[in-house]
């Protein structure tokens, strides 16, 4: 979860340090990942325009890229992995690792520009490359160039796999053979060109021989030249088999007795790569050798009676399809061809598509039925029938363009689909257009301003009407879907219209309707008569007041009003009404009761703002509240930017003032939020029933006045936090220790498993981790202390000066100690802390501080085995040849001063 904080100029202020700071990475966050990707882009630009180069310039000429050239582009693509595994880390980042993120951020901006600054080859790309073939001494061909051009364009084309050239001695077919040979030994399409002369009578023998030394390879000696076809369709035919194993399995292959029908399913996919690929993947894990001998006969079957290419390549690639033999799963991938060529589907829009077309057997909850959805949709990519990519961390799926093709062209017309999705119309097609078999129409991402007046398709059987991403279309005529009785699911979301025509009243079947991104979207008419509808979005659309009728959806399982900034209220009850609702969302100001809501017994999926924590507890109290699993619920007011992350369950306390209210968290919490709240003198005290929130990972405190300590081990009740990952505590000005223990006997073991601390801009904080719960502690992965002046020691020293305690913390790999002007000691006097893991250690504005205990673990070689880098600011280098360090002679290489 990201959070967006208010205007922090005295960070900057208060450091009066260069830009390379961790916290300068923190404030510029956003700018670097602004930089990355313009510096990525650029760098793609180049690439782009490298491979468009290579492209012109190796495809007719008959030559090959350069190697410093491949190299490069392959680094690209390395450096582009890189970048997407960042782009991850970006899109999940906490407003409390941005420093650490925008640090790797930043590194990999240098590395960006380094790698697009190498890609200038002054010396050209391309190299000539040894030719496929010979180049034979040929005659001028003279009056038969349409002959020649001809056999040229069936060669050029996909459509003919064996041209014969026939005629009378003396005509000039070999001389324009031989021209085209020359031709194709000059044209980089094939890899191979072989010329052999048949000799009269025909010598098999020596044909087979003649071909197999163009190859470059030896027929077995001694073995029966019966076999030496065989042999040679193995060589030419060797791309694909090994392609179909590298797909399917190479262990496949050793199955007995399957090796044969291997490559004669390969031979049946035709040379086809995407087909020997999809087929593969649909026969993976299957060793039975009747199944394969099955699906040798069915691929044949189909095969055998078609014409043209799309066809061939179609039913090579239905086999794939029909083999998912789960009529919910192809008519899933089915749904994926209504939408534009090359369309990027989240994981979490395609099944909520699936969902809301009826894909999914109905499941009785919502949770179950998107559960079953991701089955389908690893299904789905496992059989190569959809792509799966990851772009900026989200992983994204996409629809071959033939898989698209063979779906519209050759199934959907079986189910009646029409799909003109992505094609630039203008205007929806006229009355004539529309056939009254049609089920499902996709019309979505065109340029579509106009629905003609009048128009009114007759379908009586069309269940789905898909209009969206048509940012134009401003009006949609009353007649328009009084031919659509059936009508079950509409998407309209991302256009312009102002309001949805009162016929949508009479659509008694719909079931879904989709209006998210409806910008201007003012008026909807009555929908008291959609009892069937189960979803109604309206996520960033204008309406100002709940459509009327709404209270009366009874069937409504998903309601989206989040981004309706102009929505002022919820009527009293109307949430209440709607009894079956599983998903519901509302934010923008939209306070809402905590009793109104517990009465929703089916609910598992809520974001919304409740007005005080007594409305918020009520709620979690609530028996209903237990069959929750994902929700972000903020009490007091709305913390912008901070949306909910799926998957995550947040709790925000913003603003209020607790007084004697405790809060009551949620069993399955793993995110917590406590904001500028007052009368919180130990903060997680105040949280009642925090022992039982065992799935809580990450907790945030900022801003609280009253609050000394984050945990009282004093008082009656105190959490346990053995799940907590990530503590960050800022501007608590009177917050005196992390975990207040005099008088506890034996103290519990409270932060067992916390990998992060943040503490920044706390003034009354001496000693950080108390010896006492030492040992709690040994998961720390990370300390960052900044801006607390009265720091004093991070670790509390035991009774003597003298004493030589060690203090161990195997899995530190990240020491930050930034500007705390007392700082003396980091542990007692001749105390060490052994860190076999540490990687970076910053360290700045610490001047009192006289000596640094960490004990790095060496290689043989005496060289520090984890350590990247020690960083110190400018102003610190006296301090540094001062400062005591065991092995500090070997640490020069590592030191890095905060202006580099």
């Amino acid at each position: 979860m990201e959070f967006i904080l208010e205007p922090i100029m005295e960070f900057v202020k208060c450091l009066g340090r260069s830009s390379c700071t961790y916290l300068d990475y923190h404030l510029n966050f956003d700018e670097a990942v602004s930089n990355l990707r313009r510096e990525w882009g650029a760098l793609n630009s180049r690439k782009d325009d490298i491979n468009l180069q290579v492209q012109t310039d190796v495809l007719p000429l008959g030559k090959e890229v350069k190697h410093e050239v491949q190299s490069w582009l392959d680094h690209v693509q390395e450096i582009n992995n890189e970048v997407q595994a960042i782009q991850g880390k970006i899109q999940k980042v906490k407003w409390y690792s941005r420093g650490r993120v925008g640090r790797l951020v930043c590194k990999k901006i240098e590395v960006v520009k380094n790698i697009q600054e190498q890609g200038s080859f002054p010396n050209g790309l391309v190299v000539d490359k040894p030719p496929p073939g010979i180049i034979m001494p040929i005659e001028k061909v003279v009056g038969e160039t349409f002959a020649k051009e001809k056999i040229w364009g069936y060669l050029m084309g996909n459509e003919v796999g064996m041209i014969g050239v026939c005629g009378i001695g003396g005509v000039g077919k070999t001389t324009i053979m031989k021209n085209i040979n020359n031709e194709l030994v000059r044209h980089t399409k094939f890899d191979k060109v072989i010329w052999v002369t048949v000799s009269y009578p025909l010598d098999v023998t020596k044909l087979q021989e003649n071909i197999a030394h163009a190859f470059a390879v030896e027929l077995p000696k001694g073995e029966d030249k019966e076999r030496w076809a065989a042999e040679l369709m193995s060589i030419m035919g060797r791309e694909s088999l090994n392609l179909f194993l590298d797909k399917v399995g190479s262990h496949t292959i050793e199955v007995p007795n399957l090796e044969r029908i291997l490559k004669l399913i390969v031979q049946e996919c035709g040379g086809l790569p995407l087909a020997i690929v999809v087929i593969a993947e649909s026969m993976k894990g299957e060793e039975d050798v009747k199944v394969w001998n099955n699906a040798l006969t069915e691929l044949r079957e189909r095969v055998k009676s078609v014409t043209g290419s799309d066809q061939e390549i179609f039913k090579r690639l239905r086999f794939s399809y029909d083999r998912l033999n789960n009529s919910e799963i192809q008519n899933c991938f089915l749904y994926c061809s209504l939408f534009p060529e090359d369309y990027p589907f989240l994981r979490k829009e395609l099944i909520e598509g699936w969902i809301d077309e009826g894909l999914i057997d109905v499941l009785p909850r919502r949770k179950a039925a998107y559960e079953r959805g991701q089955a389908f949709l690893n299904k789905l990519v496992k059989n190569c029938l959809l792509e799966k990519t990851v772009n900026w961390g989200r992983d994204v799926f996409k629809m071959h363009d033939v898989l698209r093709d063979m779906a519209i062209k050759s199934i959907g017309p079986e189910f009646g689909y029409m799909v003109k999705a992505g094609m630039k119309l203008t205007e929806v097609l006229d009355k004539s257009g529309w056939g009254n078999d049609l089920k499902k129409v996709s019309l979505m991402k065109n340029n579509i301003s106009k629905i003609p007046l009048g128009l009114c398709p007759k379908c009586p059987t069309l269940s789905t009407l898909i209009l969206s991403n048509n940012r134009s279309l401003l009006e949609i005529p009353e007649s328009f879907f009084e031919g659509m009785p059936e009508l079950k699911v509409l998407d309209l979301s991302e256009t312009g219209i102002e309001a949805l025509p009162n016929s949508i009243s009479n659509l008694e079947k719909l079931s879904s309707m989709r209006l998210r991104g409806c910008w201007r979207l003012r008026y909807m008419p009555s929908l008291a008569k959609l009892i069937a509808l189960k979803k109604l979005d309206l996520n960033d659309s204008r309406i100002e007041v709940v459509p009327q009728g709404m209270e009366k959806l009874i069937s409504l399982e998903y309601l989206d009003l989040s981004g309706c900034r102009y929505l002022k209220e919820i009527p009293m009850g109307m949430l209440s009404n709607l009894s079956n609702l599983q998903y519901l969302s509302v934010y923008e100001g939209l306070k809402i009761k905590g009793e109104e809501v517990a009465r929703m017994s089916k609910l598992e999926t809520f974001e919304g703002i409740f007005n005080d924590i007594q409305s918020y507890n009520y709620f979690v109290k609530s028996q209903d509240f237990q069959i929750l699993t994902d929700y972000h619920m903020e009490v007091g007011k709305r913390l912008k930017g901070s949306p909910t992350t799926p998957g995550e369950s947040v709790v925000s306390i913003i603003d209020c003032d607790l007084g004697e209210e405790c809060i009551v968290l949620p069993d399955n919490l793993s995110s917590l939020m406590i904001w500028g709240c007052e009368n919180m003198r130990s903060s997680l005290n105040k949280a009642a029933l925090l022992e039982k929130a065992t799935e809580l990972r990450s907790c945030f405190i900022r801003l609280c006045e009253d609050m000394e300590c984050v945990v009282d081990l004093n008082s009656s009740s105190y959490p346990v936090l053995d799940k907590l990952e990530e503590l960050y505590l800022e501007k608590l000005p009177k917050l005196s220790v992390l975990v207040r223990v005099e008088g506890v006997a034996t103290p519990p073991h409270v932060f067992s498993n916390l990998k992060r601390l943040y503490i920044s801009w706390c003034f009354e904080i001496r000693k950080l981790l108390p010896l006492e719960l030492l040992q709690a502690f040994q998961n720390l992965e990370e300390i960052h202390v900044f801006e607390c002046t009265q720091m004093e020691e991070i670790i509390t020293s035991s009774d003597s000066d003298a004493s030589s305690d060690k203090f161990t913390f195997p899995k530190l790999r990240i020491l930050h100690l930034w500007d705390l002007p007392q700082l003396k000691s980091i542990c007692s006097a001749k105390g060490v802390m052994v860190c076999d893991s540490i990687e970076e250690i910053w360290i700045q504005g610490c001047r009192e501080l006289k000596r640094i205990p960490v004990q790095l673990p060496l290689l043989d070689n005496g060289q520090p085995s984890h350590l990247r880098e020690i960083k110190i600011d400018e102003e610190s280098k006296e301090w540094w040849e001062s400062v005591e360090w065991d092995h500090k002679n070997l640490l020069h290489p590592f030191l890095k001063y905060s202006s580099q």
